[in-house]
């Protein structure tokens, strides 16, 4: 099942939004995906969250390629402008579609950036194909054993991820988030971001979040937005999700840089931090202080500076 190109493509239209950067397709395991990009350089590539799409790293897009880096946002398997498949959304065919397109950009490897799921995702593309990953940035996401062991024995992560639980309803939660021309990804961008920004104003404004609601109006995309979250709840307790959770005991080994908002109100600094159990290579924790889930958009200029100065560090220490 794949969108056709006219409702996702077209100029102006809600995904292949104009800027300074590129938009084209790509092949990678077995599906086609859109790329926006920027600049020349060692490749960063840089993966959304929910309920988003590429458009959210417009900002660190021109920063990074100002910075000497070829910037890549991709939309991920479903989203956006790449194919809606019917099956491939749990997170091991979801890391080898960011590893599949790392190789189909021609480039022997990748910084990954990874923010929300995209960052779950991240951290399993660097355990997973480790070859291909030069380092690792997540966002608003811990590792992946860290995220489990919070929603199963944290209430109070439990409660603040309760849209993950809610989720495993068949059908409803896709309509709900496709309702009213996808009111309720405005109410959740605006809910989950932080109080203020640095200019003192509260959430993203209403032409930001038309963009995100529009994009989330493109058939099949709510239904496969939710599809990962459902993988990950429902195989908790089954052979493949135990299989994985096993896998991703082995460690990351390379630089990592764990970036998260102080006001994050669905995913509790106290659940992400510590992460770094899992990093045998140098780890970097950097708390934005009265930022949201959101810190790349809450403050792009913070933001795009804390990662780029990691990303050329020569020697990023602990």
């Amino acid at each position: 099942m794949t969108v056709p190109e006219s409702s996702t493509g077209a100029p102006g239209g809600p995904v292949r939004i104009d800027g300074p950067w590129t938009h084209r397709d790509v092949a990678a395991n077995g599906a086609r995906f859109h790329i926006a990009e920027m600049g020349d350089g060692p490749l960063v590539l840089l993966l959304h969250g929910f309920p988003q799409f590429w458009w959210t790293w417009r900002h660190q897009l021109p920063a990074l390629a100002e910075a000497g880096f070829r910037a890549v946002a991709m939309d991920l398997r479903g989203v956006g402008g790449s194919d809606r498949t019917p099956r491939g959304y749990d997170p091991a065919n979801l890391a080898l579609d960011i590893t599949g397109v790392v190789r189909s950009l021609g480039e022997p490897d990748a910084a990954l950036v990874g923010h929300d799921l995209g960052g779950y995702l991240a951290w399993t593309a660097a355990v997973m194909r480790p070859k291909l990953v030069r380092r690792l940035a997540v966002s608003s996401m811990p590792h992946p054993r860290r995220w489990r062991s919070a929603m199963l024995s944290d209430f109070a992560q439990t409660r603040a991820g309760s849209y993950v639980w809610g989720f495993q309803r068949p059908w409803l939660p896709e309509r709900r988030l496709a309702a009213d021309g996808a009111a309720l990804v405005g109410r959740l961008i605006h809910e989950w971001s932080g109080p203020s920004g640095p200019s003192g104003s509260s959430g993203p404004d209403d032409e930001t979040l038309d963009v995100y609601r529009r994009a989330m109006s493109i058939p099949s995309t709510a239904h496969c937005s939710i599809e990962p979250y459902r993988w990950m709840v429902r195989s908790l307790a089954r052979p493949d999700g135990i299989q994985f959770n096993r896998r991703m005991k082995r460690p990351v080994r390379v630089p990592t840089l764990h970036l998260h908002g102080s006001a994050d109100p669905v995913m509790r600094t106290r659940s992400a931090a510590g992460s770094g159990e899992y990093v045998e290579a140098p780890y970097r924790w950097r708390l934005f202080d009265g930022l949201g889930h959101y810190p790349h958009e809450e403050d792009p200029l913070a933001f795009s500076s804390e990662l780029v100065n990691w990303l050329k560090d020569p020697e990023p220490d602990r």
